[in-house]
């Protein structure tokens, strides 16, 4: 299998906390793989320095773009590693909420965009060509979303399971390579959670991506997976397919409950 990212001894600290502590991940392509734990495990601690938004006080953070050669992004600011093809959701719904649907989306795809703040005013051919790109695109995304119909709508005005879905699709206008969600179905009901399924199986198949995410559904964890990652206190505690992860007493202790389910 071709692998995507590796995390290798993983620590970050926050005063006397440790929050992650030597964790170690690996992801390979259009795998799905979950990461859950008990809240203040170090989950959004652990996408936050995947992502750029922390710099981790130790260890490494590999990835392997298509086509290009394995690189260390330990430190590298968030735009930078926007570019490089990680993308991300977040747990809080963080839209744009007095711009349109498509105004969303075609934001997302500024990190390929090439044009300058001159061209932008100028306006000339090739700036006019991009733009027009940008906005197909846009309009072929928000299609796979089953948005399209919204375009023009603001995205404050959006259902609550409409503004998640947007916020995927603006991660996905990003091009990335590996797509990491953030408690994608948190509010959901479970018709809206069955469609969001469906979705991420979706994108898998139609963008040939991997797919990182947390979460707290452990109904839509088991049955979506590939792969499920196990922390608490900041340490990786297990690791393994669905089945074995179910099953493992030492997750049932920390966080499933005492039948597993």
């Amino acid at each position: 299998m071709e692998e995507v990212m590796e995390v290798r001894q993983l620590e970050m600290n926050f005063g006397g906390l440790k929050a992650l502590d030597r964790v170690d991940l690996r992801v390979f392509r259009e795998e799905i793989v979950a990461v859950i734990g008990p809240n203040g495990a170090g989950k959004t601690t652990l996408f936050n320095c995947l992502t750029g938004a922390y710099e981790p006080a130790a260890g490494d953070i590999f990835i392997s773009p298509p086509a290009e050669k394995k690189r260390r992004i330990n430190g590298l600011p968030t735009h930078k590693v926007t570019k490089l093809g990680l993308a991300r959701t977040f747990q809080n719904i963080r839209l744009f909420p007095r711009m349109t649907v498509l105004e969303n989306v075609m934001i997302g795809q500024h990190s390929r965009s090439r044009a300058g703040v001159l061209a932008a005013l100028c306006r000339d051919k090739k700036t006019i060509a991009e733009e027009r790109a940008i906005v197909s695109r846009s309009y072929g995304i928000l299609e796979k979303m089953g948005l399209v119909e919204a375009v023009n709508e603001l995205a404050d005005n959006l259902p609550y399971g409409a503004q998640r879905r947007l916020e995927i699709a603006r991660a996905l206008a990003t091009e990335p390579f590996l797509l990491l969600l953030d408690e994608p179905a948190a509010g959901m009901n479970p018709q809206e959670t069955k469609e969001l399924e469906s979705l991420i199986r979706r994108i898998r198949a139609d963008e040939g991506i991997a797919i990182l995410l947390i979460e707290h559904d452990m109904k839509l964890v088991m049955s979506l997976c590939d792969r499920i990652c196990v922390m608490d206190y900041g340490e990786k505690i297990a690791e393994g397919a669905p089945a074995a992860v179910r099953i493992n007493p030492v997750v049932i202790q920390a966080y499933l409950g005492e039948d597993g389910t």
